[in-house]
């Protein structure tokens, strides 16, 4: 699913026109984001917790030349999802 096709799902769930959905969502997104980029976690009961990890710097291996490099440190995105979450 992309982003089109969700805010036609999310006009068709909620009754909202197209351009009030995807003022939704992109509203939804830009409101995580924020929180996640001043360290917060974000809990949606039900489907999921975003939380921000940190990755230590590593050493890895350039597959064209085959000489060790340093990948530096760097703060990841990580979902977890809600129990209610299932794909079945």
């Amino acid at each position: 699913m992309n982003k089109s096709e969700l805010v036609s799902a999310i006009a068709a769930e909620s009754g909202l026109t197209k351009a009030d959905s995807k003022k939704a969502l992109d509203a939804a997104v830009a409101a995580i984001s924020k929180a996640l980029k001043d360290g917060d976690k974000v809990t949606l009961v039900g489907f999921g917790t975003f939380a921000v990890s940190k990755r230590a710097a590593r050493q890895g291996i350039n597959p064209a030349t085959k000489k060790a490099i340093t990948i530096p440190a760097k703060s990841v995105v990580k979902f977890k999802a809600g129990s209610e979450l299932e794909l079945q």
